[in-house]
């Protein structure tokens, strides 16, 4: 993922998915014990992740503790990185840090060959054969075919790099701008939405990327919002400084043993907070990626079990063992939402029959009839029925708030796709015909 997740994303096995923590990462916090009291309360899996290492045993900083995990610097985890470090012969040398996912950490670099600022994401040592390289070189040649590849994040360069953690795939991407979920929070904290016209203009685009994905024969399999960001087309060639004034300066700790015992190889030397493009206001001009096909997957050869938040959890996978690309439908609903509200359409508090109770009656008002056994077995056995009631307004009433007829055609583009049922779902290709865009 590109931009420094400040949800975190649970796994999905079986019935269990850890919810949301959603916000939580925003709050600034130093001492260990608040922070795993507050991470237990959502995200109990979460918290046994930080608390495997003992923290305390480094000189303290709030950037121990909001950026990713130390543990992972270990065999087979992170490559340990620090400003200045060079890679492929000293063509790609490290400016910043742009944020991290489970398995990668993603660094703004300078590419000595063509001259620009691109984006460096390292995978940790155990996923060295990188199925994300596998699956962004299909596509490619998917695109070569003539299917339209406009919207979907651009592969520069890939190569190995040995370090004291293992070998680690370096996959080189054009740099982009801040994560939609990022431009999202800016605009929800200050109680604000984005404009319609960038509504309109990045919904068809997510759609046209979904398209290409499915035409393609694949599944993205993790459309979220940090999952899709910006262009910045013209920050590419920029100074540093000119750069650093829209991105921020990177703000670093050096880290350090207590009792001044030297740190491990397997260690960066510096804690480096991710950039946090304080002074973006480039929605307007610029065009939207898909970024991350770590999860995807050939369609016909779905993997056992789906990368979900909470939130945006597909009922499939709740009341049947059985998911398909038609997944990808439902979440592009979901982020159209969220484009239009600064919001989710749900929100999973840790149980599935609230999270369901909430997906009845926004687009339908019954559950499949096969699914019905289930969820009559769920509701009995509940002990959190009287949340049902907290669920979300039926869509046609959130449309109300929206005072632009241009918007109108998303309220039948989201009815569409999502349906219960993935056969029911609207195709991305029939959501582009329903926007007058049907054309790449």
């Amino acid at each position: 993922m590109y931009e420094c997740p400040k949800r975190y994303a649970p796994i999905t096995q079986g019935a269990k998915t850890w919810p949301d923590t959603s916000r939580l990462f925003e709050l600034q916090r130093s001492p260990l014990a608040r922070l795993l009291a507050l991470v237990s309360l959502q995200a109990p899996g979460l918290c046994i992740l930080l608390s495997n290492m003992d923290l305390s045993l480094y000189c303290q900083s709030n950037l121990l503790y909001t950026q990713e995990s130390l543990s992972k610097y270990q065999a087979g985890g992170y490559h340990p990185v620090n400003l200045g470090d060079t890679f492929e012969n000293d063509r790609y040398k490290i400016y910043h840090k742009l944020g991290w996912g489970g398995f990668s950490t993603v660094w703004l670099a300078k590419d000595r060959d063509r001259n620009e600022w691109v984006s460096l994401k390292i995978m940790t040592a155990n996923s060295s054969i990188s199925q994300e390289l596998q699956n962004l070189e299909f596509l490619e040649k998917q695109s070569q075919r003539g299917l339209s590849s406009n919207y979907i994040v651009q592969l520069l360069d890939a190569f190995l790099h040995k370090g004291p953690n293992g070998d680690h795939q370096c996959l080189v991407f054009e740099l982009l701008g801040p994560s939609v979920d990022k431009v999202l929070y800016d605009y929800s904290g200050s109680d604000e939405k984005l404009d319609p016209e960038i509504v309109l203009r990045i919904s068809t685009q997510l759609l046209k990327a979904v398209k290409f994905i499915h035409n393609a024969g694949m599944c993205h399999g993790d459309i979220s919002g940090r999952n899709i960001a910006f262009t910045c087309t013209h920050l590419s060639k920029q100074t540093e400084e000119q750069l650093f004034d829209v991105i921020g300066s990177p703000e670093i700790e050096p880290l350090k043993r207590i009792d001044g015992t030297p740190l491990g190889n397997e260690l960066p030397i510096q804690l480096i907070k991710a950039a946090e493009w304080t002074h973006w206001i480039d929605e307007d001009e610029e065009d939207i990626r898909l970024l991350d096909f770590g999860e995807s997957f050939y369609q016909g050869q779905e993997p056992q079990k789906l990368a979900q938040p909470g939130s945006l959890r597909v009922p499939e996978t709740i009341f049947t063992d059985c998911f398909d690309y038609r997944v990808d439908l439902w979440r592009t609903g979901c982020m159209i939402y969220s484009f239009l509200f600064t919001t989710w359409p749900f929100w999973y508090l840790g149980e599935d029959d609230v999270l369901i109770s909430q997906m009845i009656g926004f687009v339908e008002e019954r559950l499949p009839t096969e699914w019905e056994s289930k969820w009559e077995s769920m509701q009995t056995s509940s002990h959190d029925l009287e949340l049902e009631d907290h669920g979300t307004s039926k869509l046609e009433q959130k449309f109300v708030e929206l005072s632009d007829p241009a918007l109108e055609p998303l309220l039948h583009v989201i009815q569409g796709l999502m349906r219960f049922l993935p056969s029911s779902r609207l195709t991305a290709e029939g959501a582009l015909d329903l926007l007058g865009n049907a054309q790449d």
